[in-house]
């Protein structure tokens, strides 16, 4: 059900944004912190509806979905979309993360971090975190055999 790995140890990110965000400077900046660390990115640009995401998270069978939202609707969007991808019985365990502006009063916070969470997500970055917890949720990933078995 999982992607196959590269060789090399390089993991395989989806990146996307959600719906109602048009923004796509937050996307350029994940892609070139993602690629400079050696990972493949697939970009999927901005304004992303559900259904497309979750039939690129098949298609592309991603170590990792990252969700970047900057318009503040991240909160509603994300939650949304992350149930869709939970319930997919195909890729529904796929490792997800969002972050950004998730709410339209500024910094969202805490309890609007934990709201996503409990809807699905492995992990929120609220505007501001450490880009430096994105790297360690990916090098915590299991390590794929080439064929696409865990080892």
């Amino acid at each position: 059900m999982r992607t196959v790995a590269h060789r090399d140890g390089r993991r395989r990110v989806l990146l996307s944004t959600v719906s109602s965000d048009s923004h796509t400077w937050n996307l350029v900046f994940l892609r070139l912190l993602l690629e400079e660390a050696g990972h493949e990115v697939v970009g999927l640009g901005p304004c992303v509806p559900d259904r497309l995401l979750i039939d690129s998270v098949r298609r592309v069978r991603p170590d990792l979905l990252v969700i970047s939202t900057v318009n503040g609707h991240g909160q509603l969007d994300g939650a949304r979309v992350i149930r869709a991808l939970r319930a997919d019985p195909e890729v529904g365990d796929t490792p997800a993360v969002i972050g950004g502006k998730l709410g339209v009063d500024g910094d969202a916070g805490a309890p609007v971090a934990r709201a996503l969470v409990e809807a699905g997500f492995d992990a929120v970055f609220t505007d501001g975190a450490d880009t430096g917890r994105l790297a360690a949720i990916l090098d915590a990933l299991p390590q794929r055999a080439p064929e696409g078995r865990a080892v």
